[in-house]
């Protein structure tokens, strides 16, 4: 008889095979003393490891491309942080040898990380894989990582590093579970990113035995252990069914009755631009531009080196609409020349607008560039500021981007649940409202985005959450504008419907999910998506909400 697991799934598909583990972590150095006249060699031993390191992870980033190039460049930045390699260098000259110097400096950094806000909190794994990688070279043993095999499999793992998730290999890795992470961590962007089912938070992935044969459903979130012959039919049966599905839906998003619900593509660069293309997207819903500015943490772009970057986007997409959100940093994304690094909670502190309208230059070039780079093309811009609160917050980026020659739509994001509550008066100053469910759920359910053991509240199908959706959408109604989601939530295509049902004028998500999201959409009508709206929002948890729906799209 079959055990079923109950995780959180996070990129559509099913995987059937045969559980392999991730290679074991590095073993933890021993503390042992090396003579005064070894340390100079030792921490020239550390700063090798570390260049070697570094380099590997750009290297695999451009290999991978997309927004894994961008997580693994950032991964490479942390390797060669001076201050982290100043703390090795000390550790060495007082008698550590090179590896164990290396463990103890990247352990006194992560417990900063672990209590430096949402963001940098979900970046400790990231972290763990590169100090492991370094030590590792250091002792002259494998790299910990995707275990070698001949035969397809799903990989199991506490948790994935961005390294090794960018260059699975799809025709190997079937699918992967994790015991840790969440809906939005890297992995599951990275996993939706590559088009591999998968599923996180699911507890005790790391008691499955190797070589069990699981059945992987990442649209649902459930691992089928041992699974009878009968559940495998079914399974490949319904995958089957969506793949077909998929192959025969084409074209813009809309309903079976013809209600037009465009379908957008995240991105965060020209990188991203061909899998979007490729997905038939209908233009770009979130355009994420501060991987512009996380190249260099300690100086902004160039106004020309912006422009060159948003054009190349825009230019990708002429007729359609390009929704760019301005630089969102602090407190997730910290900035050496922006952000204070003395927060108490940065997560509720100065970041996204406030930040920009703390820094007016940084904002005002960033317009400029923009308004550049749009200069003579038939690309319908739209502008939107992150972490709006008010009307005030709104007022004051509208005004930025007219005092800058912005020839655009300007918007809001809604983010913080007084901006939904209060969307009919933010939207006396702006034109369209986006609503990032990622951080609305985070706020809304003080639920950090990136830790497992609170991933039920990070659940977009959570009734409170659903509210705050349609009062954003009734308000644009009322006031005759426009309300998109740009967040993960537009990824789940049965959830999609109830979004359309709950009157969201525009979904935008990662490539590899709009053939999912529209093939799905083109079966119902939109009264039957508004029907599925109102069962889900009369649930009173997630799962209540998801199975109401459900039930009401397949007519039972």
């Amino acid at each position: 008889m079959d055990t079923t697991l109950r995780g959180v799934g996070v990129s559509h598909g099913v995987a059937i095979g045969e559980v392999r583990h991730m290679g074991t972590a590095v073993l933890e150095p021993p503390a042992k003393q090396i003579p005064a006249e070894d340390a100079e060699r030792e921490q020239g031993n550390a700063r090798k490891a570390v260049e070697a390191v570094a380099a590997d992870l750009m290297a695999r980033g451009n290999l991978a491309g997309g927004e894994a190039q961008a997580v693994l460049e950032a991964q490479a930045m942390m390797a060669q942080d001076p201050e982290l390699m100043a703390d090795v260098d000390r550790r060495i000259a007082v008698g550590s040898t090179a590896e164990r110097a290396v463990y103890d400096a990247f352990a006194a950094y992560r417990e900063l990380l672990a209590g430096a806000g949402e963001y940098l909190a979900g970046r400790v794994a990231d972290l763990d894989d590169v100090r492991n990688r370094i030590v590792a070279r250091l002792l002259g043993v494998p790299m910990p990582g995707i275990p070698d095999s001949d035969e397809p499999y799903v990989l199991v793992a506490r948790d994935l590093a961005p390294a090794d998730t960018a260059l699975l290999d799809p025709t190997l890795v079937l699918g992967f579970v994790t015991e840790e992470g969440g809906p939005t961590s890297h992995s599951a962007i990275l996993a939706r990113a590559l088009g591999v089912p998968a599923v996180v938070a699911l507890p005790g992935a790391g008691e499955l035995a190797e070589g069990t044969v699981v059945a992987v459903d990442g649209s649902t979130g459930e691992i089928f252990v041992n699974p009878s012959d009968e559940k495998k039919a079914e399974l490949e049966a319904a995958a089957a069914q969506r793949k077909a599905a998929l192959a025969a839906s084409t074209g813009p998003g809309v309903t079976a009755d013809g209600h037009k619900v465009p379908l957008l593509a995240n991105v965060g660069g020209p990188a991203d631009v061909p899998a979007a293309l490729e997905a038939g997207a209908e233009g770009v819903g979130l355009f994420r531009t501060e991987f512009l500015f996380l190249d260099d943490s300690k100086n902004a772009p160039s106004e020309e080196k912006q422009v060159e970057a948003y054009r190349q986007v825009l230019e990708a997409f002429p007729e359609g609409r390009v929704v760019v959100r301005v630089l969102d940093a602090g407190a997730d994304k910290p900035l050496d020349f922006l952000t204070p690094a003395d927060e108490p909670n940065p997560a509720l502190g100065v970041r996204g607008l406030r930040t920009l309208l703390d820094h007016p230059e940084v904002l005002r070039t960033q317009l400029t560039a923009l308004a550049k780079a749009a200069e003579g093309l038939p690309v319908y811009l739209d502008v939107m500021a992150p972490m709006v609160a008010d009307r005030a917050d709104a007022k004051a980026f509208a005004d930025a981007c007219r005092a800058a020659g912005l020839r655009a739509k300007f918007g809001a994001m809604v983010e913080i649940p007084s901006a939904a509550l209060r969307a009919r008066s933010i939207l006396q100053e702006v034109e369209f409202l986006s609503l990032g469910t990622n951080d609305l759920a985070q706020y809304t359910f003080a639920a950090d985005r990136q830790v497992g053991a609170v991933s039920r509240l990070q659940d977009p199908w959570q009734p409170a959450l659903l509210d705050l959706v349609a009062l954003s959408a009734e308000a644009a109604k009322a006031e005759g504008k426009s309300c998109g989601v740009c967040g993960e939530a537009a990824s789940d295509p049965l959830l999609a419907c109830v979004l359309t049902g709950l009157g969201v004028t525009s979904l935008s998500m990662g490539a590899a999910s709009i053939p999912y999201v529209r093939a799905t959409l083109a079966k119902y009508t939109l009264a039957q998506c508004e029907r599925a709206a109102a069962a889900a929002r009369t649930g009173d948890s997630a799962d209540e909400a998801r199975a109401a729906a459900q039930a009401v799209l397949s007519g039972e």
